[in-house]
């Protein structure tokens, strides 16, 4: 060891004891932050005058670690703030929200709903401390400001965290008044020090709680939401797995079924990864463990700021799409993926008549047999060309029968004559299948609404007590495959009357040869009960008076509207008119009749 390297560990050891002597002796902050000053500046002085003895190693930087005993062996302190939507306990060790609760929620079991709380909930970012040493803050305990309430009702939480060298660490985050958003500020002075490279990695951890009453259930409808390079994407949470962000993220979040919690960077993070996992243990009251880790490149300099912004609240659409954050909208499901067509339908259609029926009314059960009502009447003209159709159809069943004993065993040629009988009466033979068709995408609307519609939650309609999930009128006790360990009524009432339409609806229809037609009456309905038991109560008490409303529209058109002795006359008056046949008709003939010579010769050899 050299002269100079002697003489700089001498004067670093004098200076460190200088330090401790006055620190100990005057406990006065402002003495210990003006020291502190003074200490940094012969410190930078000492590293100066340090000298390598071998050029081709890397400069060796003094950097008095033990500046942060007081930051890393503190005790905690909690502060309360909230406003009229929000509640949220903060906690000076690391900076972060220690609780966060939704004072106009409840839970399942009548608690505050609570988006975190727990202890694998994280919200840090790691600081140099020394040479090839780092910590993260939420192992520091800063030191908290007193709370600043501003002229619009704002209330301001600030927390620092004073480095050896000068440097320092200001959180910030300001709850504005009846308000989900909080803003969040880090900002770093001596950040050339603080950070490697300029780049700020930030680590978000949020343990999902059950909130709903069905866990299973509220695991499939949670999702990792966020936004990558200006589109949005998202994942399931309901198995394990992790998405790398390789392109700028604007936000991040969290979404359970009814509330999420959001991570929003005012200058988009640069990159970053996300990785989720669902308990072990099926039965445990937990729907997922979520890690973000996000990095960003901060200015180079000395002072360098991150302004965030972070949302705890619900998954209601006028307060997301309201807001500045671009897209937030999109974490209600009102149509993702492959049924993203029926999102216009829900927003410019559903919810408007929806949000006008429920000022007339203060019954949601009510609410959703006005919609429906509404529903059929808009779409009562496909339908009573349909009901016509089958009508039709039913008229020209004798002349089918009779046809089909004509032909004898010949499918081919009574498929062929079955098409000219329905070309000459002018009947479509698909036109019965209209009304199942229409419900294929109000089904698929309406069953992301009413997943998604946050006002359902808690709602109670009959025997239902929470329109939001399944009513049960029996419990067994143990699960079902694929059923459940319940018994819906609203469900059941759903198949039954769907049951009764398929039967009346192949009462319409000719004599099918196909067994599979024959006995898809009893096949359908079985299928559906599996399907809506675990369902929630407003779309299974939609689809019952949807299926209602279709029994009576076909009973009252079949008997008081259409008149079959003026069906059989016009089919009549139009198997009489010359016709054209359409090209498609031709072709589909042509086939049939040469499917049929393929037969005779496979026969004859």
């Amino acid at each position: 060891m050299d002269r100079n390297t002697v003489i700089g560990f001498v004067l670093l050891g004098l200076l460190l004891f200088a330090y401790l002597f006055i620190a100990t002796k005057n406990n006065q902050e402002a003495q210990k932050n003006k020291q502190l000053l003074e200490d940094s500046v012969k410190l930078e002085q000492a590293k100066q005058q340090i000298i390598r003895q071998d050029t081709s190693k890397a400069q060796v930087v003094l950097y008095d670690t033990t500046g942060f005993n007081k930051s890393v062996h503190g005790s905690e302190q909690l502060l309360t703030v909230e406003n009229e939507v929000l509640r949220i306990v903060f906690t000076n060790k690391g900076a972060q929200p220690k609780f966060v609760d939704l004072k106009g929620y409840q839970t399942f079991h009548q608690a505050a709903v609570r988006l975190v709380g727990s202890d694998n909930d994280v919200l840090s970012y790691p600081v140099n401390t020394g040479p090839n040493q780092t910590m993260e803050t939420t192992d520091l305990f800063f030191t908290p400001q007193p709370i600043v309430t501003g002229s619009d009702g704002s209330k301001t939480v600030t927390y620092l965290l004073n480095g050896p060298g000068g440097e320092q660490v200001l959180q910030q985050y300001i709850l504005r008044k009846g308000s989900y958003f909080v803003d969040m500020n880090i900002q770093l002075n001596g950040a050339d020090r603080l950070l490697s490279q300029s780049t700020l990695n930030l680590n978000w951890h949020l343990q999902l709680r059950q909130q709903e009453k069905v866990v299973r259930y509220e695991r499939m409808q949670s999702e990792l939401c966020y936004v990558l390079d200006g589109d949005f994407d998202y994942h399931n949470l309901s198995g394990s797995d992790q998405k790398k962000f390789d392109r700028p993220v604007a936000w991040v979040s969290a979404k359970q079924q009814f509330f999420n919690s959001t991570l929003i960077a005012q200058n988009r993070f640069d990159g970053g990864e996300a990785s989720w996992s669902p308990p072990s243990v099926d039965t445990l009251p937990d729907v997922a463990l979520l890690k973000f880790s996000l990095h960003t490149k901060l200015n180079p300099g000395a002072v360098a700021s991150l302004p965030l912004q972070l949302y705890y609240g619900p998954n209601d659409y006028r307060i997301l799409h309201s807001s500045d954050v671009s897209k937030m909208d999109k974490i209600i499901n009102l149509g993702q993926g492959f049924y993203s067509f029926v999102r216009p339908v829900n927003i410019y259609v559903i919810m408007p008549v929806f949000d006008f029926f429920k000022k007339l009314v203060s019954s949601y059960g009510l609410v959703i047999l006005l919609l429906t009502l509404f529903i059929r009447l808009l779409t009562s003209p496909l339908v009573y060309s349909s009901y016509l159709s089958g009508a039709k159809m039913k008229a020209l069943r004798p002349e089918i029968e009779a046809m089909k004993k004509r032909v004898g065993s010949d499918q081919q040629q009574a498929g062929m004559e079955q098409m000219k009988l329905f070309r000459e009466a002018g009947v479509n033979p698909l036109g019965g299948c209209i009304p199942a068709l229409l419900q294929i995408p109000i089904f698929f609307a309406l069953y992301s609404f009413f997943n998604s519609n946050i006002e359902l939650r808690g709602q109670s309609f009959l025997w239902s007590k929470d329109l939001s999930v399944f009513d049960s009128i029996a419990n067994f006790g143990f699960s079902v495959p694929i059923y459940g360990d319940h018994i819906s009524l609203f469900a059941l009432l759903a198949v039954v009357t769907s049951f009764v339409i398929s039967l009346y609806g192949m009462s319409l229809t000719p004599d099918q040869s196909n067994p599979a037609m024959k006995y898809m009456p009893y096949i359908m309905p079985v299928m559906l009960l599996f399907f809506f038991n675990n369902l929630p109560a407003a779309l299974t008490w939609y689809y019952t008076v949807s299926n209602m409303i279709t029994l009576i529209l076909q009973w009252v058109i079949q008997t008081y509207i259409i008149d079959h002795d003026k069906i059989l006359a016009k089919l009549k008056e139009n198997r009489n008119k010359p016709r054209t046949k359409p090209k498609w008709q031709e072709r589909l003939e042509q086939m049939q009749e040469s499917q049929k010579k393929m037969q005779q010769i496979k026969r004859k050899s």
